[in-house]
């Protein structure tokens, strides 16, 4: 979502906008993880420390930090959560490709994919991260997170088609691309097409339902359209999920006014 854009002002108290554009990154915290995966970071600090996930020191903090290949681990999580599958389970499963991992390790030296020299590049602000993402495309390489990728360059260059082509071809590539979504859903609402913004914002919450930055942005498309009790029910469900937040005050305020409009926002 655009920071200098006056969404905010249908709600009836200015909280502002809670996540702009996701991309696919090379590093991510606890924090972030949680977010996206609605795990609680007791079981991410669990399969931490257990070694079941593998995670680098944070060179921003102290804490845990996941890179691309963490990352698919939770995106295999999630699709055995939409499966039915336990905590137990998916615990168990994730040892077992761990060893098979570690029998693995030392057979080879692993160089870097075009996408994952991409994300490094990206990170970096290096022009070359595009044609990188274009190498990993053609060479079958994340296809769909590359797309996701070049949507955000191109949106950060100001081309809001190609962005929008990037997104789409993502979702091609992988029709679950929880960020594809966001991002579709970000930029229907940025133009005003909040029907469609609606439906990649809910596209995001069935795939993936603990995904907590999706919720406020979807409580903002649904008042736009005069569906209160969803506007609410959206939000309230951020709040479930980010009860730390550190705007909660304001958040509580504006969902009593959402539940009660003749009660004004203070």
């Amino acid at each position: 979502m655009n920071e200098n854009s006056n969404k905010v002002l249908s709600f009836p108290s200015p909280v502002p906008a809670k996540a702009d554009y996701q991309r696919v990154k090379s590093n991510y915290s606890i924090r972030e993880i949680k977010q996206l995966f609605g795990l609680s970071e007791r079981t991410i600090r669990r399969w931490t420390e257990q070694g079941i996930i593998q995670a680098t020191p944070s060179p921003e903090s102290k804490d845990f930090s996941f890179d691309f290949h963490a990352l698919t681990q939770f995106r295999r999580v999630r699709e055995l959560r939409s499966q039915g599958q336990s905590i137990r389970q998916i615990e168990a499963e994730l040892q077992g490709q761990l060893n098979l991992f570690r029998a693995e390790v030392g057979r080879l030296a692993r160089l870097l994919t075009p996408f994952e020299e991409a994300l490094l590049l990206h990170e970096q602000g290096d022009p070359k991260a595009a044609d990188c993402y274009m190498e990993a495309i053609s060479e079958g390489d994340n296809v769909a997170e590359a797309y996701c990728n070049l949507g955000i360059i191109n949106l950060e260059q100001g081309n809001i088609a190609k962005a929008l082509d990037n997104f789409t071809l993502s979702l091609k590539g992988d029709p679950r691309h929880v960020e594809a979504h966001y991002n579709l859903g970000n930029l229907y609402y940025d133009a005003g097409e909040l029907l469609l913004a609606r439906l990649h914002y809910e596209a995001a919450t069935q795939i993936e339902p603990g995904f907590s930055l999706v919720y406020f942005n979807l409580a903002l498309v649904y008042h736009k359209l005069g569906e209160g009790a969803a506007a609410s029910a959206a939000l309230e469900k951020y709040m479930q999920l980010e009860p730390d937040d550190e705007e909660i005050e304001a958040l509580k305020q504006l969902l009593r006014a959402l539940q009660d409009p003749r009660r004004p926002a203070r």
